[in-house]
C-alpha cells in the first residue's frame, strides 16, 4: 500500500463528521459512497470538501497497488488514492478501519472522507493529508499509542470486523466469531496456508501449518482473552510521524482480535 508523503491536516477545514457507520459483513451500505459523475473526486473536493478551486495535483510514489495524488486547494490539501481495476469494497474496508482507529482518539491516522466508484471502472478514496516528518518518530511512543488504541478499541461483538477487507491486495476474511483461536486458525493462518498451497502446491508447509493451528489452544489456557482493535498490517512502510514527531499509522487491514496475535505474528514472521 502506498505511503502518505507530506500531508497537511484538514481538521480545521471541516465541521466534525458524525461517527462512522458500523456495517454488517453480509449486507451493508458502502462507506460514504459518492455518486457517479465524470470526476467524482473533483466534485467532492469542490463541494463537501469546501474548496472553490484546485490549485495543483501532484503524484505521490511509493505504492505498488494504487495510484496516489496530493490535491492542493484553497481549503487545504487532500490525499487521494485510486485503483482502476478494483471496485470500492477495498477502499471501503480501508476507510472503515481508519475510522475505527480514529474514533479511539489514541493514535493519529488519516481521517477518511469519501469512497466511491470511478466512472470508467475502479474506485477512489479521499482522506486527510498529513504533513509527514523526516523519520518514523519515537518507537516507544508508537508502542504506547498502539497499546492505548488496543485498550480503547475493545469489541463487544467478538473477534472479526464489520466487513471483509484486504491485506495488500489479498482478501482478508473477518466474519465475527466468539472464539479467537478458531477465528485466527481459520481466517488468518488457515486461510494464508490454503492460499500458499493453491499457488505453490507445497503440501509439507500446509500440513505443518495445520499442526500449528491445532496446537494453539493449549498455549492460552488460563489466559484472559479480550478482543481489541488491531491495525492488521503494521509494518515499517505503514508507520510514519507527523511534522511534530507524533506517530502516524496508515493503510490498515483492521479487525478485532486478541492482542497476543501480534506476538504470534512476530514469532512466526507474519507481520
Amino acid at each position: 500500500m502506498v505511503a502518505h508523503v507530506g500531508l497537511i491536516s484538514l481538521t480545521s477545514c471541516f465541521s466534525p463528521l458524525s461517527r462512522l457507520p458500523r456495517l454488517s459483513s453480509t449486507k451493508h451500505k458502502p462507506f460514504a459512497m459518492a455518486a457517479m459523475n465524470e470526476d467524482p473526486v473533483r466534485q467532492w473536493i469542490l463541494s463537501e470538501g469546501k474548496a472553490t478551486k484546485i490549485t495543483n495535483i501532484s503524484p505521490i510514489g511509493g505504492g505498488c497497488i494504487n495510484l496516489a495524488n496530493r490535491y492542493d486547494t484553497d481549503a487545504g490539501s487532500f490525499f487521494v488514492k485510486t485503483n482502476r481495476s478494483i471496485g470500492p469494497s477495498m477502499f471501503e474496508g480501508e476507510a472503515l478501519g481508519l475510522g475505527a482507529m480514529y474514533e479511539t482518539g489514541s493514535i493519529r491516522v488519516p481521517k477518511p472522507f469519501k469512497v466511491g466508484p470511478l466512472p470508467t471502472g475502479g474506485s477512489y478514496i479521499i482522506m486527510e493529508f498529513i504533513e509527514f516528518g523526516s523519520s518514523r518518530g519515537n518507537q516507544s511512543v508508537l508502542g504506547r499509542k498502539l497499546a492505548e488504541m488496543h485498550k480503547a478499541g475493545k469489541s463487544e461483538k467478538g473477534f472479526g470486523f464489520d466487513v471483509n477487507n484486504t491485506i495488500g491486495s489479498t482478501p482478508q476474511m473477518n466474519t465475527w466469531s466468539s472464539d479467537w483461536i478458531r477465528f485466527y486458525g481459520e481466517h488468518r493462518l488457515g486461510y494464508q496456508l490454503k492460499l500458499a498451497l493453491d499457488q505453490y502446491g507445497d503440501s509439507t508447509i500446509y500440513e505443518r501449518g495445520q499442526r500449528l493451528v491445532k496446537s494453539l489452544g493449549p498455549l492460552f489456557d488460563n489466559v484472559v482473552i479480550e478482543p481489541c482493535l488491531l491495525h492488521g498490517d503494521l509494518w515499517s512502510g505503514n508507520i510514519s510521524s507527523d511534522k511534530n514527531g507524533e506517530p502516524v499509522i496508515l493503510d490498515p487491514a483492521c479487525y478485532s482480535l486478541h492482542a497476543m496475535t501480534l506476538l504470534i505474528n512476530f514469532l512466526y514472521g507474519w507481520t
